[in-house]
């Protein structure tokens, strides 16, 4: 490199305030002069000479070093960050309708949960996700191990699920969730792994999710690396392949479930299917929810009722219909929806394969968590502990959906200094 290349670049850098756009640019103008510099040498001029002619077709160093300032520097979705502001707003709504005395001590918990996700968020938007694409073999070990020890050290049982307490902090397998995502997002943007080695990598923490047991969990875990598997590079036919065996396999296992099925588990089922049958028992809380919704009206009941559990977590998207409304319910239905139009329209927007699925494994963890929750506050599911991203009340629900949040802003504030070679 001669010195009046070095120099051209270093002024160029003067001008370029982040570090990171700095590092791109360096890379790409090297990139592009070299490119200049070989047509040249291919035209029969000496290496001086091609590098003298490349330097002098970029132009001004200082006019070229604030356009790339401009052009590369780390953008900030204000959109995103402000419906994060609403919708955590929003979420002490529950707490206050729910009343008793409940609404204070839960309500000051509420905004350590609140300002812990916003943190986490801000945090994350400013690690740089790249740096995540080469240890998927990391994320993917540390969140086996933690299943792992849920399986074997648990000391505390909850329903049945394990978790390890320490101190006021619960470790559950909801915690493996973000390790698991990152590590297969990064799996999918390896084009060098096989497609075996995808079965194995996915079918291990599979099986220790069904071992713990937790069957919201594992349900998110199969959806998230499926979405992302119809977006990876994996061929069409392949993944047309395995989703039809493992739709198969499904059914196997249902029609297996089905013939084994204890008789409790049998109870909910049928009290979710025909809750009229069974309203003292499987079927209470179905009905309850289908009275609350009856009586709501457009502008919420004007009849004082007594709370029903969880009206703060998994039934927060009902207690807010009951108080406020039809009219409520569908505008927080049309904020939470605004979440997965935003990250979708910032996907067209970004060269990065690796940081298009963090996007869409991001926002279909996001959506499995909303729809669902609707759905089963609607009627259309059973009822399952899935909460309602960041409005029902929980810290590890709160730093989860903060953490996907967090990485979109990641990508976003990174979707100008993203090489774009191909």
């Amino acid at each position: 490199m001669s010195k009046r290349w070095e120099h051209f670049l270093i002024e160029i850098m003067n001008h370029i305030r982040s570090k990171e756009a700095k590092k791109f640019v360096a890379s790409e103008l090297e990139y592009h002069l070299n490119e200049v510099k070989k047509e040249w040498i291919g035209k029969g001029m000496s290496e001086s000479e091609a590098e003298e002619k490349a330097v002098s077709q970029m132009g001004s160093p200082s006019k070229l070093g604030h356009e790339m300032n401009k052009l590369h520097r780390p953008k900030v979705d204000w959109l995103l960050i402000g419906l994060l502001a609403i919708t955590m707003g929003l979420s002490f709504l529950p707490l206050i309708t729910v009343g008793d005395g409940l609404e204070n001590a839960y309500i000051a918990r509420k905004s350590i949960h609140v300002l812990l996700g916003i943190l986490l968020a801000v945090a994350m938007m400013f690690i740089d996700y790249r740096k995540f694409e080469n240890k998927g073999y990391l994320f993917y070990s540390s969140g086996v191990l933690l299943l792992i020890a849920l399986i074997i050290i648990p000391n505390l049982f909850i329903n049945g699920v394990p978790y390890i307490t320490v101190g006021p902090i619960q470790i559950s397998s909801f915690m493996a969730l973000p390790f698991l995502f990152l590590a297969w997002a990064s799996f999918f943007s390896n084009e060098k792994i096989k497609l075996w080695q995808h079965f194995l990598l996915f079918g291990v923490p599979l099986l220790l999710f069904l071992a713990i047991p937790n069957l919201t969990v594992t349900f998110l875990y199969v959806t998230v690396v499926f979405a992302m598997m119809w977006w990876s590079t994996i061929k069409r036919k392949t993944a047309i392949t395995i989703t039809i065996i493992a739709g198969l396999g499904f059914i196997s296992f249902s029609i297996f479930a089905w013939f084994t099925v204890k008789e409790y588990q049998l109870a909910r089922l049928l009290g979710f299917l025909h809750p009229e049958k069974y309203p003292d028992n499987w079927g209470y809380m179905y009905l309850q929810l289908q009275e609350r919704l009856t009586s709501a009206g457009w502008f919420g009941s004007t009849v004082k009722s007594k709370a029903l559990p969880l009206e703060h977590t998994d039934y927060a998207f009902l207690n807010l219909t009951y108080h406020y409304g039809y009219w409520f319910a569908i505008m927080l239905f049309i904020i939470l929806s605004l979440f997965a139009v935003r990250i979708l329209m910032i996907s067209k927007s970004i060269n990065s394969k690796y940081g298009n699925l963090l996007l869409l494994g991001g926002m279909t963890l996001f959506l499995v968590q909303f729809v669902y929750n609707v759905g089963m506050i609607l009627g259309v599911f059973p009822l399952i502990s899935m909460s309602l991203p960041f409005i029902s009340y929980g810290l590890l629900h709160m730093l989860f959906n903060a953490f996907i949040m967090g990485m979109v802003l990641s990508v976003f504030r990174r979707k100008d200094i993203t090489l774009k070679r191909t």
